[in-house]
């Protein structure tokens, strides 16, 4: 797969997506990158197999967002009349955070280098970030003159806080990896050659899981960013209850009794 433009690895319960045009570094707009990611997290979706996804960005970039260059291109997007544009979104780079928030498993997103514009914002689609050293961050659409698009100030909000989130935004400045661990912007900053090592470290941990609690939780947890208190907690005994009648459940009972390493099997 090594020619596509998004690379897909399934191994030990653990997907891990790379986006895979570091010449242009990753851009997501103007080529088939947005066809390709959507087209891969639907086979991960679509995997019972599969109990977390890792997501990241062949070097040097995790992804530059939009092509500049190509923003003065008649035929692009930023050309079109404004009706027209508009449905370039709804059908394009929107479909992106819909896809990531739909998933039913825990999305880890790799930060290995620059996550710029749209880039920043795929990054804040994922429930966790880990970054390199080498990791820069920038909501930067303010600086051409054009707003997030894709959703991303949605996924920012929720994910720092409103004053964090307009800070980023208004300002349209680069956030280092350092200052992003202190903003709450990634988990942890870790040495650029041992990011993958170190995120697949985190991915193992949840897919070590019961695969169907881990689903169902990643379920609830979307379900709290919209629910009020009563249909949540009316939501969480029905999940509940199914969890109870699982075969892994019984199992991780068992084997705690028994002092011994549970044994699921996703049923």
């Amino acid at each position: 797969m090594s020619d596509n433009l998004v690379q897909l690895d399934v191994k030990d319960r653990i997907a891990t997506v790379t986006l895979n045009d570091p010449k242009r570094r990753n851009p997501i707009t103007g080529n088939a990158m947005i066809a390709a990611l959507l087209d891969t997290f639907a086979r991960v979706q679509a995997d019972p197999d599969v109990s977390v996804m890792i997501l990241t960005g062949a070097d040097p970039a995790f992804c530059a967002g939009g092509d500049i260059k190509e923003m003065n291109d008649p035929e692009s997007v930023f050309r079109k009349e404004p009706l027209a544009a508009s449905q370039c979104y709804v059908d394009g780079v929107q479909l992106l955070p819909q896809a990531l928030y739909n998933l039913d498993i825990p999305t880890i997103a790799a930060v290995n280098g620059a996550a710029v514009g749209a880039g920043c914002d795929l990054t804040m689609m994922c429930d966790m970030r880990v970054a390199s050293e080498k990791a820069k961050f920038g909501e930067v659409f303010l600086n051409l003159g054009i707003i997030p698009g894709d959703a991303g100030s949605w996924f920012l909000l929720r994910r720092l806080g409103h004053q964090m989130a307009a800070d980023l935004t208004y300002s349209g400045r680069m956030v280092e990896a350092d200052e992003a661990l202190k903003l709450g912007m990634v988990l942890e900053v870790v040495p650029h050659d041992q990011l993958m090592d170190r995120a697949r470290e985190r991915a193992a941990v949840i897919a070590a899981k019961p695969p169907r609690a881990v689903r169902i939780a990643k379920r609830l947890m979307r379900n709290a960013e919209r629910m009020d208190l009563p249909d949540f907690l009316n939501a969480a005994a029905a999940y509940q209850a199914l969890m109870h009648q699982t075969e892994d459940h019984k199992e991780a009972i068992s084997a705690f009794i028994e002092k011994r390493k549970p044994n699921f099997t996703g049923r």
